[in-house]
């Protein structure tokens, strides 16, 4: 394997990219710093330049992943506009069209133990994503009487945790577990039950 980061200035980027190899491959706590260095190219001492520890090493490809899922989530929001439904519809969707494509980053941020409190850069990382869907879901209640309105943080948290349940159960080849549906037909039909439920769709829609 050729030396990927050490003699050309991205040591740091080239040990995160190992780093989600081997988060995939075996999960967060299944390999070592020197691992992650023998994977870069460089040796185990290199790694103490950039990063404390494998926690600090995770954490920093956690950050990375929340970035692109904030960036994914803004996309797939905006792509859905100017139907409030189909923006928030578009965030779920795009919940699981991370989780395929990013496995290591997806794994680091909600695997591994590492608290989005960790860092501030982190957190605010984490909170914008979170953002997103509750921009949506805020946008969606709109037609809803204030008295009557469920909070948006409140239906938001509720459907990034169907996502979630999906992504984990059905989307992920979970071992010994299978579903008849496509990942994307449960979350849509669970997210439609849900707003229904909630006055946030029209019954016949």
């Amino acid at each position: 394997m050729s030396k990927r980061g050490y003699h050309h200035g991205n040591l740091r980027q080239a040990l995160v990219d190992a780093a989600l190899e081997l988060i995939e491959a075996k999960g967060p706590t299944g390999f070592t710093l020197s691992e992650a260095a023998k994977q870069a190219g460089v040796t185990p001492a290199a790694v103490y330049r950039h990063f404390e520890g494998r926690e600090d090493l995770i954490a920093e490809a956690a950050l990375q992943g929340y970035e692109i899922f904030s960036d994914l989530m803004d996309y797939a929001y905006q792509s859905g506009q100017p139907s409030a439904l189909a923006a928030f519809e578009a965030t779920g969707r795009a919940y699981l069209a991370f989780a395929r494509k990013h496995p290591g980053h997806y794994i680091a941020m909600f695997e591994s133990g590492i608290s989005i409190n960790r860092t501030p850069e982190l957190a605010a990382a984490a909170n914008r994503a979170n953002g997103v869907l509750e921009k949506a879901a805020g946008d969606l209640s709109q037609h809803i009487p204030a008295d009557k309105r469920p909070p948006a943080s409140m239906f938001s948290a509720h459907i990034w945790a169907m996502s979630h349940g999906v992504v984990e159960l059905f989307a992920r080849n979970s071992p010994g577990r299978a579903s008849p549906f496509p990942p994307e037909d449960l979350l849509e039909s669970g997210i439609g039950i849900y707003l229904r439920g909630l006055g946030l769709v029209a019954p016949d829609n």
